[in-house]
């Protein structure tokens, strides 16, 4: 079996969402979307289930499948719905819809609701990717407050610039979100994992933990008490010893300097690691510090064998508990988001 193993630690999560929750103060939900930013959303949900105060996906589909695998607590949808139609599949599976748009908000005012649903009622507070501008947003909370079928209201907002923890830009988001709720009811929820660490005036009724949920700092030094879920290892199959002068992989982007062990690895960027992380990137074998040199294949990479004991076999740590996910990611130009979610091919193991 191809040696490529995500270990999913389930202990780690827990720990985070209470560290998490402590530092909040208030509800939390615990951010699952995106099949819990690549770490399997019903496992992970359901490791989090007695704990959380509920849970966040983007979709009426993903709520669906937690409802399905018999999670029961309340689930948000970030991003509402996409047709109106959907609203009776929000209402069969008791689901709480973030309204963001007019389309939404007069769809949902007009469904024959089976029973009284929670909504989330965004405004753009200065981010301008979606949800009412300030001066809409009272008519649309007025709007549903007058509906017997709206049970209760959640005003919220979401920042741009949270885990930038300097920039004025959070604080006048909040200065707007608060203008433009002073005098309406309902709890408000503005804190992301980013506003959660790094700024206690966001902390109001509900958080919304995502990725440090996953054990990664928005920012760093964010938390240094957070564990990563994901650790990504594969194994070393194959190796040569190159004399000095010698190219290695595609391009030759890497030409040895002297007598050089070679380690190939079962990983490539058909799995999620990234091809442009190449030449120096971290990574550990049998425990010791590496190197990838070379550049990343679709299904291979390879390392620098330093020690004599290190060869065919040799467990390698792509990302996990010595090499972080977020120096990969900033090698490769982008976020650990991105690697999180691309992972695939691997085998996962859920980590009790």
């Amino acid at each position: 079996m191809r040696p490529l193993v995500a270990a999913i630690r389930l202990a780690h999560l827990r720990h985070n969402y209470e560290t998490l929750k402590t530092i909040h103060g208030g509800r939390l939900l615990a951010v699952v979307k995106a099949n819990a930013y690549g770490h399997g959303a019903v496992r992970c949900a359901r490791a989090l289930a007695d704990l959380t105060d509920g849970f966040a996906v983007a979709t009426p589909a993903e709520g669906i499948e937690l409802r399905q695998a018999g999670i029961e607590n309340p689930i948000v949808l970030l991003e509402g719905v996409f047709e109106a139609a959907e609203y009776a599949e929000v209402d069969a599976y008791r689901l709480w819809p973030v309204v963001q748009t007019q389309w939404q908000l007069e769809s949902l005012l007009a469904h024959p609701w089976q029973r009284p649903v929670s909504v989330w009622l965004k405004m753009d507070s200065g981010m301008h990717r979606a949800g009412f501008f300030p001066h809409n947003f009272a008519p649309a909370h007025q709007a549903l407050l007058q509906s017997p079928h709206v049970a209760d209201i959640v005003n919220m907002s979401h920042f741009a610039r949270a885990d930038e923890p300097d920039h004025p830009m959070t604080a006048q988001q909040m200065q707007a979100f608060d203008t433009a709720v002073a005098d309406l009811s309902g709890a408000c929820s503005l804190a992301n994992s980013a506003g959660i660490l790094a700024h206690p005036a966001a902390r109001r009724d509900w958080g919304r933990a995502g990725i440090a949920l996953y054990g990664i700092e928005p920012f760093p030094g964010a938390c240094a008490d957070l564990r990563p879920v994901m650790r990504l290892s594969s194994r070393v199959f194959a190796e040569r010893t190159l004399q000095p002068g010698e190219p290695v992989g595609y391009g030759a982007a890497f030409v040895t300097e002297h007598s050089t062990r070679v380690g190939v690895v079962a990983c490539g960027y058909a799995d999620g690691y990234p091809r442009a992380s190449g030449n120096g990137c971290p990574v550990t074998i049998d425990g010791h510090a590496g190197r990838i040199i070379g550049r990343v294949s679709m299904d291979m990479l390879t390392v620098q064998l330093d020690d004599h004991h290190q060869g065919v076999g040799s467990e390698v740590e792509l990302w996990g508990d010595r090499v972080s996910v977020a120096e990969v990611a900033e090698r490769a130009g982008t976020i650990a988001y991105e690697l999180l979610c691309n992972v695939k091919r691997a085998t996962f193991v859920y980590q009790e």
